[in-house]
């Protein structure tokens, strides 16, 4: 599922391998330790595996469905944004044991053409910084970035960068929901779980499924419904390692000149980015 493509292009992990002069700087940790498997940042394509006997029978309520579509709708009206996300990743690690990790990133974007989105974790830190014409990934504890050509809206340019590079960020499906494509019809279970509080605010609380995937969405009540928490559960691995995402927004933010322009410190060193294979 693609669901800020729903917030920019919203917000769940940080991607994997894009490989930049061998080394994977989108997606490697800066501290020496390497888990072996992680929570999952976006929703994969998975392949629904082929039920023995009769199929499972998919249950989508409508009022989910359209509850994210609302939401959807709102966020394409904001022509800028800030959002501040707490987040906390499960790994698995070599001994099979789930470990924790925290972390803030902070979107600033203004529509359709300008980004910057800095994701500091206990492990990594990284910038993305798009201007319109080009997406530059920094490293800024290493010193190391790589510059991308980019094309001319949010919703491309994210696209580019995981389709062709492997890089996802935090939520950025939360943007296409309402895209036109049929992402939706992954879903083999949405439902209405009920009204619920977030950080004191009044919301309406969703889970979805589909394969692979669990996840559930808290969306603020009224006239701007805002997405306020989101997690997901990486349902075929047994150990279930979740991602979860607290919100804050400010949609009145304005940005000074400047704001989505990348000047590289005088020590950092730019390095080539190379494809991945799909």
């Amino acid at each position: 599922m693609n669901v800020m493509q729903l917030i920019v292009v919203a917000c769940i992990g940080v991607g994997a391998a894009t490989l930049l002069a061998g080394a994977p700087l989108a997606a490697a940790a800066d501290a020496p330790t390497a888990p072996a498997q992680t929570a999952p940042a976006k929703a994969p394509a998975a392949k629904p595996e082929v039920a023995k006997g009769a199929p499972a029978k998919v249950q989508v309520d409508a009022e989910a469905l359209a509850a994210m579509s609302k939401m959807a709708a709102y966020l394409h009206t904001l022509q800028s944004i800030k959002v501040v996300m707490e987040t906390q990743r499960d790994e698995v690690d070599n001994f099979g044991q789930l470990l924790t990790f925290g972390g803030e990133t902070t979107y600033k974007a203004k529509n359709p053409d300008a980004f910057v989105i800095d994701v500091v974790e206990d492990r990594k830190a990284r910038q993305y910084i798009y201007d319109g014409k080009t997406l530059t990934i920094f490293a800024p504890r290493i010193g190391y970035y790589a510059k991308i050509p980019a094309p001319p809206t949010i919703r491309e340019t994210l696209d580019l960068a995981y389709t062709k590079f492997g890089i996802t960020v935090p939520l950025d499906d939360l943007f296409a929901w309402n895209r036109g494509d049929a992402d939706h019809k992954n879903l083999t279970s949405a439902h209405v779980v009920g009204p619920a509080k977030v950080a004191g605010r009044d919301t309406m609380h969703y889970a979805f499924r589909q394969p692979g995937i669990d996840w559930q969405i808290w969306i603020a009540k009224g006239d701007k419904p805002l997405p306020l928490k989101v997690e997901v559960v990486a349902s075929s691995d047994p150990a279930r390692p979740q991602f979860e995402a607290d919100l804050t927004w400010d949609t009145t933010e304005t940005f000074a000149a400047g704001t989505f322009a990348f000047t590289p410190p005088a020590d950092a060193k730019q390095i080539p980015i190379q494809s991945i294979a799909r």
